[in-house]
């Protein structure tokens, strides 16, 4: 399967992944967290195949949307089976996995939406979702069920990826690629504006936890002096 490579970062990140999903705890995180993602974006899907005008995309959105609900039930499924090996606990720092995963289908939005734009987002999504489940289908090669469900999972992917290529190409035939470039860029800048949230979130904890232990202290101090003036 030529698009089974994953992202060049992802390629790059490979022993980073192997390492969340060695985790039995992460790997039944994950699961689950995917089972809602595609779930999400089933509902989100139907919801487009009930707005747009062109029965052919009708149709190929109630199988697109078919598809990820199914995949939902797998991921669900997987990770209640997992959970029935042993409860889940705590392994120490960064117990949450560090990286994306799923399709990003969370920004997905469907109101107001014309069709070409949507069907190039869903292509960007469903193109790195194929190379990220290709990816966790090699890393998780200790967990032959779970292999099996990304494996699966990962031949829906292909399909919606081309289908939605191919069906931009017949709505927007004059300027498909600049849709692709533009639903592209869209999901970087939405991807840095969560990784920066993230970060500031973090470094605004540093610093109040900083200015806690060393400017309050002095204050302390100066007050409790003052008070012994008194």
């Amino acid at each position: 399967m030529a698009i089974a490579r994953g992202a060049r970062l992802d390629r790059m990140l490979r022993l980073v992944h192997r390492w969340v999903w060695g985790d039995f705890d992460r790997r039944v995180r994950k699961l689950l967290a995917f089972a809602e993602v595609e779930g999400d974006g089933g509902r989100d899907i139907l919801r487009a195949a009930e707005v747009t005008s062109d029965p052919l995309l009708r149709r190929l959105y109630l199988e697109h949307a078919i598809d990820e609900l199914r995949h939902a039930d797998l991921f669900r499924r997987r990770g209640a089976a997992l959970l029935q090996l042993r409860s889940t606990r705590s392994s120490g720092l960064f117990n949450a996995s560090p990286l994306p995963g799923g399709h990003g289908l969370d920004d997905l939005s469907i109101e107001g939406e014309p069709d070409h734009r949507l069907l190039a987002f869903l292509h960007v999504a469903e193109k790195a979702a194929a190379g990220r489940f290709a990816i966790y289908r090699d890393v998780v090669d200790d967990d032959p069920s779970t292999r099996a469900i990304f494996e699966e999972i990962l031949r829906d992917e292909v399909f919606h990826m081309n289908y939605t290529y191919t069906q931009l190409t017949r709505v927007l035939p004059r300027s498909y690629r600049r849709q692709v470039w533009r639903a592209r860029a869209s999901r970087l800048w939405k991807r840095y504006l969560g990784v920066a949230a993230a970060v500031a979130g973090v470094l605004g904890t540093a610093i109040l936890t900083l200015m806690y232990f060393v400017l309050l202290p002095p204050f302390a101090w100066l007050a409790k002096r003052a008070g012994r003036r008194e």
